[in-house]
């Protein structure tokens, strides 16, 4: 199954999504987003298992 996740799915105001094979691959995807346009959010190991309860499998 396909995995997804957008900003939107964790509260924040961003309209991106993704998808990916993997949790891993997902992760990574979330990470280079993250990076880029979300400077002021520290990603801590709080903001990471909330990304992740958040991962929907479509």
């Amino acid at each position: 199954m396909t995995k997804s996740i957008s900003c939107a799915d964790v509260g924040v105001k961003c309209r991106w999504s993704t998808t990916a094979k993997t949790e891993e691959e997902l992760m990574k995807k979330v990470a280079e987003h993250a990076k880029k346009e979300h400077k002021d959010i520290k990603v801590t190991p709080e903001v990471v298992a909330k990304i992740k309860s958040h991962i929907k499998e479509i």
